[in-house]
Formats: structure tokens, C-alpha cells, sequence
């Protein structure tokens, strides 16, 4: 028995694509070593570090391990999968599988469909985000039935491909209820057939706490920065629970100093909300405003006119980690958690609360009431904001 670390290659799925989970006892140096691989992602769903699949991974892990790890990849051996098309299928690995399931070409009639869909997905206003969700995960469906027509699909083939796909290649519960969301809704709509997805088992979602830091952990990450730019759009993320996409869509017009709140226009389910603005924050932003003077959007980034990169922006953040040695898989929807937690910890007025971050209903705003712990008025500042 080897007496190095030891890694696990297990082949798997996310998001739809064939990734390698990499899973090991925590090890510091093991992880700076994940962190400098490129490609390498941390996943909160599947709660480990994985990277896409490609013909090669296998040598260059061993390459990237340099002999200080034992690699354990008895796992990609081929297994046995059934498929409603061949029942049973011999051991096959997993490269087979999907390249199988590419060869079901669409027709020109169905892909006409699709665009039909997409249309009258646009025509309703459908963000960008739910429409190519939508029309992917449709076509995935499809390619699966590509040699039935649309006419003859029903209830039971949605069942079957539930079963025998989703499961089978253990897609996360989120896909297959957006895979069910968007079948139902293109028969409805496109076919003028409905299909009951009532028949179908859609997975309980799993009720997961959210990943929350402390107030010391929050003001590092805070105050790790120089530069005035990146220091302003985390503390405005963390002080007004913004989502990422809402910051890199505010404009100057937006921040209201006069009334000390900052407005956000037609953010996730098309609505406007407000958010208090601390006086310390308005404040930082006089500074940068003075300094940067953004002119289109409130961060821009190296054009000016264009916001500033998503992608840029989790760099900033850890950028922000590395420097106050934080190891922890932060994303940028940590700190609109934290700050939903640490707000109710320091107000605990639950309706306010609900209205700040844009909540369409109380219930999503509940899974904070399970985390924080009660505290008195004064017990918790805000000042290093």
C-alpha cells in the first residue's frame, strides 16, 4: 500500500458535459496545486474539484501530480448502462456513450421547431439566460427521440427519458426540472399538444444551507484590495446583497446619494427594487467616481462604454482570497448570502429583508432564518463598510 496522498478520478457529469471528479482527504498543498491547474473548477453541487474530460487527462494529472500523489482511476473502467433504444448495452465507457448520443442528428423540420420556440420565448421577453437554457436542454430531449416523429412523442417518452438519461448519467435534480420545463412548455406552445408533468417525478429540491462567511472573514476580503475600482464593487456586492450580473449592469444614474440608496433596474424576474446605501459606501464611491469616472456603466472595463468582465470579477475576488489566505471555494454569491445572513443578525426584520434582496417570495428568504443566530441591536457593525 502506497503511503503517498491518494486521488480519486471518478468519471461524472456537470452541467451536461463529461468531467473528471477529483476527490481526495484535504490536503493544503494538494489544493494550491488544483488551483494553479487551468481548467480546474471547484463545484458546490457536486462538493469537489473537477476538470472537463479529454482524450489525455489520465497523463497529464500524472504530469501535474509529479509523482507526490497516488492516482487512483480504477473508476473509468467500463460499465454497464441500459438505454431504451438498446436495452441493454455490454460494457461501454462513458466517451462511447455520448458520442452515440451525438449521432442523432436533428431533422430539418424539428430544428425549424426549435426556432419557432426560441421566437416566441424572445416575443414573451424570456431573459437570455432562460432562453438558450430552454432551447439547449430541448434539444438535448430531441437529439434523444430524433428518429420518432414530434407528433408521436408523448407523456411516456418524457418518463423513459427521465429514467433511462437523466438518471442514468446522474444529472443534477436542477437539469431535469429544466428539462421537463422546457419540453412541456415547447408541446404546449409549439405543438399545441400538452404533456402532463404532473406524471413525472421531479426531484425535492435539496434544502442546503447557504454558504456563509463570518464578518472578520468579510472584512479581509473587504479591505485586501488597493485598488479602488476592485475594492468598491465587492463592498458594493457585500452591502447591498447585489447578484453579480445586477452589479455589472448598474449605471451612475442609479446610485441616488441624495435619498442614500442605490436602484436596481430589472433585475432577476424583471423587477426594480432599492437598496440602502451605508454612508460609508456612499463615500467610496465619491472616491472612485472621482478617480474613474465611469461614463455608460457604473464599472467599466477596459473599453470605456462596456461593463466590466463577469470573468474579471471573480478574478478580483480571488485575487482578494489568495491575498488574506482564505481557502475556502468563495464566489462572488457568497458575499449577497453573507450579507442576507449578517443583516437579519443586526435588524432581523424579515419583510425589509425579503424587499432588499428581491425576493418574489418569502420562502426563498427563509433559508436565512435557519442559519443566523439572534443577536441585539447593537451587537454587530457595519463600520468597516
Amino acid at each position: 500500500m502506497t503511503n503517498l496522498p491518494i486521488i480519486n478520478l471518478k468519471p461524472s457529469f456537470h452541467n451536461e458535459k463529461e468531467v473528471v471528479q477529483i476527490l481526495f482527504n484535504r490536503n493544503e498543498e494538494l489544493i494550491k496545486l488544483l488551483r494553479s491547474a487551468t481548467h480546474m473548477r471547484w463545484s458546490k453541487t457536486m462538493n469537489c474539484w473537477y476538470l472537463p474530460f479529454y482524450k489525455n487527462i489520465i497523463q497529464d494529472l500524472f504530469l501535474l501530480s509529479k509523482n507526490n500523489y497516488y492516482l487512483d482511476y480504477s473508476e473509468f473502467k467500463a460499465k454497464a448502462v441500459e438505454s431504451p433504444r438498446t436495452q441493454i448495452i455490454e460494457e461501454e465507457s462513458v466517451e462511447a456513450l455520448i458520442k452515440q448520443d451525438e449521432l442523432q442528428k436533428l431533422s430539418e423540420e424539428t430544428i425549424h421547431k426549435i426556432e419557432e420556440f426560441k421566437f416566441w420565448l424572445k416575443s414573451k421577453r424570456y431573459s437570455h439566460n432562460t432562453i438558450d437554457t430552454y432551447t439547449e436542454t430541448l434539444k438535448t430531449f430531441l437529439r434523444f427521440y430524433a428518429q420518432k416523429a414530434l407528433s408521436d412523442i408523448t407523456n411516456d417518452d418524457l418518463i423513459l427519458f427521465n429514467n433511462h438519461y437523466i438518471l442514468a448519467k446522474s444529472f443534477s435534480a436542477s437539469y431535469q426540472n429544466q428539462i421537463v420545463n422546457s419540453v412541456k412548455l415547447f408541446f404546449l406552445k409549439v405543438e399545441n399538444k400538452k404533456l402532463n408533468p404532473e406524471l413525472i417525478h421531479r426531484p425535492k429540491r435539496p434544502k442546503l444551507l447557504p454558504n456563509v462567511l463570518s464578518m472578520e472573514e468579510v472584512k479581509l476580503i473587504l479591505n485586501a484590495h488597493n485598488n479602488t475600482k476592485h475594492k468598491v464593487m465587492l463592498s458594493l456586492i457585500y452591502s447591498c446583497g447585489l447578484r453579480c450580473g445586477e452589479l455589472l449592469r448598474l449605471k451612475p444614474e442609479h446610485v441616488d446619494s441624495k435619498r442614500n440608496v442605490l436602484i436596481i433596474r430589472q433585475s432577476k424576474g424583471r423587477k426594480d427594487r432599492i437598496a440602502p446605501l451605508s454612508h460609508k459606501i456612499i463615500v467610496m464611491l465619491r472616491d472612485y467616481f472621482a478617480v474613474c469616472k465611469p461614463k455608460t456603466y457604473l464599472f467599466e472595463g477596459q473599453t470605456p462604454g462596456e461593463p466590466y468582465d463577469e470573468r474579471s470579477l471573480q478574478n478580483v475576488l480571488k485575487q482578494a482570497l489568495a491575498k488574506v489566505n482564505i481557502i475556502k471555494p468563495v464566489s462572488l454569491h457568497w458575499l449577497r448570502h453573507s450579507y442576507a445572513t449578517h443583516l437579519l443578525e443586526v435588524r432581523n426584520r424579515f419583510k425589509v429583508h425579503t424587499e432588499i434582496l428581491g425576493h418574489s417570495s418569502s420562502k426563498t428568504t427563509e433559508i436565512y432564518t435557519r442559519k443566523h443566530k439572534k443577536h441585539s441591536e447593537n451587537s454587530i457593525s457595519f463600520d468597516y463598510l
